[in-house]
């Protein structure tokens, strides 16, 4: 493998399962040395993943993290849950927690840690998004809507900070399999007109994501990003999410949403 164009120091969120404790392994398997975040600080004896106690979704947990950290070249916001539920009938309170944790999390690590990019000719943050970021999922507008706005964050972020060197790109990971489906909420109240149909849209997404890509093809992504000098502004995972990413543009909107429908709801 070439020459990693970033300093070889990597904070990961989200560390302790999933794609963040996948990502923080591979990362440290290929010489780097990485600060694993999460509110529940993983046990390692690997001695390259110094564990971080961090919540991303307290800014003042997030500044006793970076305290403990020196020097900085990649951040990987990996962090992140889902809900379900209708548009229309998901608590309030919900699509607040889906936001502070998806959205608000990202913006509380970076701008905390973009000052200690900054302090390299290059750096470089990677930001998990999703394909629902693209292609909005019916019963899973809330987290759709967090990882549209991080599509917007990230692609501003990237012209305002490349003039310090700070590269940033958007990863697409489509259905993987994680505990993410188990870890999901199901927010649709019983009495809602919607529960029978978002119920079986939940399980086909449930059933979709556990016969799905493992976490580690997501990781994979974000190793081979590491080593670009010049990444891209986003990349999905894997051949049939690109794909749908290219025709989720390339298509009128009106035939988009059917056909997402028709994979969801029939």
């Amino acid at each position: 493998m070439k020459n990693c164009p970033y300093p070889k120091t990597v904070l990961v969120t989200g560390a302790s399962s999933g794609i963040g404790k996948e990502t923080a392994d591979l990362f440290a398997m290929n010489g780097f040395t990485v600060y694993a975040a999460s509110r529940h600080p993983l046990e390692t004896k690997n001695k390259s993943i110094i564990p971080v106690q961090m919540d991303v979704t307290d800014l003042e947990s997030v500044r006793r993290a970076a305290e403990k950290i020196d020097s900085l070249g990649i951040i990987i916001n990996c962090a992140g849950f889902g809900i379900s539920g209708s548009a229309e009938m998901t608590p309030s309170d919900r699509a607040h927690a889906q936001m502070e944790t998806n959205y608000f999390g990202v913006l509380n690590v970076n701008s905390v840690f973009l000052p200690k990019l900054r302090q390299n000719p290059r750096s470089l943050v990677l930001i998990t998004s999703s394909v629902a970021g693209l292609v909005p999922i019916p019963y899973q507008s809330h987290y759709s809507s967090s990882k549209y706005a991080l599509e917007a964050y990230a692609q501003a972020l990237r012209i305002e900070a490349g003039q310090f060197g700070v590269k940033v790109c958007l990863v697409e990971p489509g259905d993987t399999k994680t505990g993410f489906t188990k870890a999901r909420s199901n927010d649709e109240p019983e009495d809602s007109p919607y529960y029978k149909e978002c119920r079986a849209a939940v399980e086909q997404m449930a059933h979709d994501e556990q016969t799905g890509k493992p976490a580690d093809s997501v990781a994979k992504v974000f190793l081979k990003i590491a080593f670009r000098s010049n990444p891209p502004v986003r990349c999905a995972v894997g051949f049939g999410y690109k794909a749908l990413a290219l025709l989720s543009r390339l298509l009128p909107a009106r035939m988009v949403n059917w056909i997402i429908k028709l994979i969801y709801i029939g």
